[in-house]
């Protein structure tokens, strides 16, 4: 069996790890990676040995990437083609109708909020991406609630598996920095946010929740890892409220396995997610986590012994948690929470369960 991946290749957040940490661990010799531009997704997958092949691409709309697919997929005598977010899915579908291969597609992310706040360019590529997904063979969906979007747009529920993510939960991690490294002083309340600075991360909430929080408690820090877009309208807001002395834009990190021992607690706002690696990073670390109400977080935060799940939007009640974790700290608790969360993440969800579940679905799929 041979299996290519696709993906456009500028990816630097969990879909990167995603797809990296699944290739890994599976056998070199039936996979391939194929990206349409380079970055860091290609020299991690290089680095890692991992097959690789580069169609580059003049821009997203040159379909002369078709061709360059194509023709590697009949000479490799490929079997399955699995793509990741939007463009390659787009492709996918494209590729799907001029050649004879089996397509399947993961699903990384709501697929209708992808292009959050991109105006009509968002939504006609939304558009495109949800057309093209219901042309595929069988659909990754990496929680329940992604599994009903795609019911709910009417695509087969037998072409459908769900399949949390994992990590490697034995993995020799790297020397943690300092607070003073980073910083931050001995007695900051470190509230540590790792996600790309876009709309759909809602990194608002958590700044609102950040100014309720320093008119009592000066010493709240929030450490943002990640760029994007939305960082000078960040910036800009952090100002105007005051808070910009109690936030640090850290941009993209490649050592961020370095930073979550640093933190308190790892949080997350997003409007949107399937099963986010960084919480699941945060819980290997041992870090108290807590979480909007989206995607599986349900399924890695089962109770509130084991961390905090807020609805979306809501910073008072985030701002409420994050006052309770820091009474636990006072208290000398918050740590047992942390210690909790690492034990029971690395029971259910290592890297070894996730790609032995994927590779089921391809022997299904080739059969």
């Amino acid at each position: 069996m041979k299996i290519l991946h696709l993906n456009a290749g500028n990816e630097s957040g969990g879909g990167m790890y995603h797809i990296l940490s699944l290739l890994n661990e599976l056998n070199r010799e039936e996979f391939y990676l194929g990206v349409f531009e380079k970055g860091e997704m290609l020299d991690r997958a290089q680095d890692l040995d991992i097959q690789t092949v580069l169609f580059q691409q003049d821009s997203r709309f040159d379909l002369s990437i078709l061709k360059k697919v194509i023709r590697f997929i009949r000479q490799k005598d490929i079997d399955i083609i699995h793509t990741h977010g939007a463009r390659a899915n787009c492709y996918g579908a494209l590729i799907k109708s001029l050649v004879d291969v089996m397509w399947m597609t993961t699903v990384h992310s709501d697929p209708r909020d992808d292009f959050m706040g991109r105006g009509w360019k968002g939504k006609l590529y939304t558009f495109l991406n949800l057309n093209a997904l219901k042309k595929a063979d069988h659909h990754l969906a990496i929680s329940e609630r992604f599994k009903q979007i795609l019911l709910d747009h009417h695509i087969d529920e037998t072409k459908i598996t769900t399949i949390l993510n994992g990590i490697d939960f034995d993995k020799e991690l790297p020397e943690p920095f300092s607070r003073e490294e980073l910083g931050v002083k001995k007695d900051d309340f470190i509230i540590l946010m790792v996600a790309r600075l876009e709309a759909v991360k809602g990194h608002k909430v958590a700044l609102k929740a950040v100014s309720n929080l320093v008119v009592d408690r000066p010493n709240v820090k929030l450490l943002l890892v990640g760029d994007g877009s939305e960082r000078e309208a960040l910036t800009e807001y952090s100002a105007e409220h005051g808070i910009f002395g109690h936030v640090e834009f850290l941009g993209h990190r490649n050592d961020v396995e370095r930073i979550y021992p640093v933190a308190d607690v790892v949080i997350l706002t997003s409007y949107s997610e399937s099963f986010p690696l960084v919480l699941l990073e945060a819980a290997r670390a041992g870090i108290p986590i807590m979480t909007t109400d989206v995607g599986g977080v349900d399924q890695l935060i089962p109770d509130e012994n084991y961390g905090w799940i807020i609805p979306i939007e809501d910073s008072g009640k985030l701002t409420n948690n994050l006052e309770s974790a820091m009474r636990k700290k006072a208290q000398g608790t918050l740590t047992f929470m942390g210690e909790k969360i690492k034990k029971y993440s690395k029971r259910q969800f290592s890297v070894e369960q996730f790609a032995n579940n994927v590779y089921n679905v391809y022997l299904k799929l080739g059969n």
